[in-house]
């Protein structure tokens, strides 16, 4: 039965013993797949370095219940083993609810947990919060706990103590290490391409794991859901037709889900990657662009001086349709403020300039009000919104080419977005593969150009 990996609250460890399981499992030879609930980018990329394949994002608000339990078991059932790790505290969900939390996600496939709690500074009430989290909901089945960040002997003996006087399994104690550091930045965890000494970390963690893991009582949690049809089993594979498809791809854009570039290549659009890092034109043989999200802002000088990069870019824009997401986006802005609070050009498609503001975080539900490259007008959309940059000095005001009306939970409704014959740009970022009309109306839209 598949294990998921939860915590009272982000920053205790969930990824980090996540990623000691991944490193074991693969040590030892076994085909894991890694999950990862809720719509996170960059703890997806940690989780795949660790085990050797795409980890999947399972999110029932984003994606519906039948797509997120066909992508369980349809990737989940092609392995010897699985793993889920949770999404911030147990049951924290959508604004102060528990919808779309770890915990439902739980309860929804009947799974048990195993709970990893930062005990540093802590002896005696650590029973107070594990007791307090098993008995809040009857319904989620509590395997273990794996305690983090152990000082030493003394305190990994009270700790012990205290979860024997519970009654609850013991699975781990991990000591204070430098090897389980990961650096953060201002969105959560760096990328993984930032890691340094990749390999030698997974050496690492898997040598932990062995060290410090029950591994005899995990071993048997990490058994991998009974197999089912894959999510692209029922979609005709397009055999005849072929539209590539370029995607920026390099160390500022770098936020995608893997399905949607698997759905594109199904339906007869290869993916093409592309660099604007790199100062080259987009492939000639493109019929398409997509620019999905990331860090451009920690590397806008260097972008801006990409020049032949942002000059095909604009050409592009002036012909072929374009799909353009959160950091994406920025790039077709006049001009992006780095971290530094310095101004850089950038391809100037789009009427408005970006800087640091406040974090804007959250799924948002969507109203389309014009027919535009992917969408219909008065479609319902659900997607999610994740950055620390926001408009300045937008000049088209008029709202003729506004994408949709957005609302979420404490989020003033409010327009949002560009909507052209060719080109759709948002600051929310949307799950293709479970919205199948969108790729339809992709492959028509490449199709034209053709």
């Amino acid at each position: 039965m598949t294990v998921v990996i939860a915590a009272p609250a982000s920053g205790s460890g969930k990824t980090l013993i996540s990623m000691m399981l991944l490193s074991w499992a693969r040590a030892q030879g076994e085909s894991i797949q890694p999950f990862k609930v809720g719509p996170d980018y960059l703890d997806s990329q940690l989780l795949s370095a660790a085990a050797g394949r795409s980890c999947r994002n399972l999110d029932v608000n984003l994606c519906g219940n039948p797509w997120v339990n066909r992508a369980f078991c349809g990737y989940g059932g092609v392995c010897t083993m699985a793993l889920v790790e949770g999404v911030m505290g147990l049951f924290d969900g959508i604004g102060s609810t528990e919808e779309n939390s770890t915990a439902a996600f739980a309860r929804l496939f009947n799974l048990p947990v195993v709970f990893v709690v930062n005990a540093r500074g802590q002896a005696a009430s650590l029973g107070a919060l594990i007791s307090g989290f098993r008995d809040h909901d009857p319904e989620i089945s509590l395997a273990g706990v794996v305690i983090n960040c152990v000082n030493n002997d003394r305190h990994r003996l009270l700790l012990e103590d205290v979860l024997d006087r519970l009654g609850v399994q013991l699975l781990g104690c991990i000591p204070r290490t430098d090897a389980l550091q990961l650096p953060s930045q201002h969105l959560g965890l760096v990328p993984v391409h930032q890691l340094k000494q990749l390999e030698q970390r997974r050496q690492a963690w898997a040598d932990l794991a062995k060290r410090h893991l029950d591994l005899k009582r995990l071993e048997p949690l990490l058994q991998a859901p009974t197999a089912g049809p894959s999510v692209l089993s029922d979609i005709p594979k397009n055999t005849g037709l072929s539209l590539p498809v370029a995607v920026a791809t390099d160390a500022a854009f770098h936020f995608q889900y893997p399905e949607t570039t698997e759905l594109l290549t199904h339906l007869g659009m290869p993916i093409l990657e592309w660099s604007p890092l790199a100062n080259e034109a987009i492939p000639n043989r493109a019929k398409g662009l997509i620019l999905p999200g990331g860090f451009p802002e920690q590397y806008a000088e260097q972008i801006s001086h990409a020049t032949r990069s942002l000059r095909s870019l604009r050409q592009f824009c002036q012909h072929k349709p374009v799909y353009a997401e959160c950091g994406g986006m920025l790039l077709l802005s006049r001009q992006l403020r780095d971290l530094n609070d310095i101004d850089h050009t950038m391809a100037n498609v789009l009427p408005f300039n970006a800087r640091q503001g406040r974090l804007q975080v959250g799924y948002r539900h969507l109203r389309v009000r014009k027919d535009g490259l992917l969408v219909r007008r008065g479609e319902h959309f659900t997607g999610h919104e994740l950055h620390h940059w926001e408009m300045v000095d937008r000049d088209d005001a008029t709202g003729d080419s506004v994408l949709w009306q957005i609302r979420g939970w404490l989020i003033d409704q409010h327009l949002e977005g560009w909507s052209r014959r060719k080109l759709h740009a948002s600051w929310v970022h949307l799950h293709w593969a479970s919205r199948l009309t969108m790729c339809y109306r992709w492959r028509d839209a490449l199709a034209i150009q053709s």
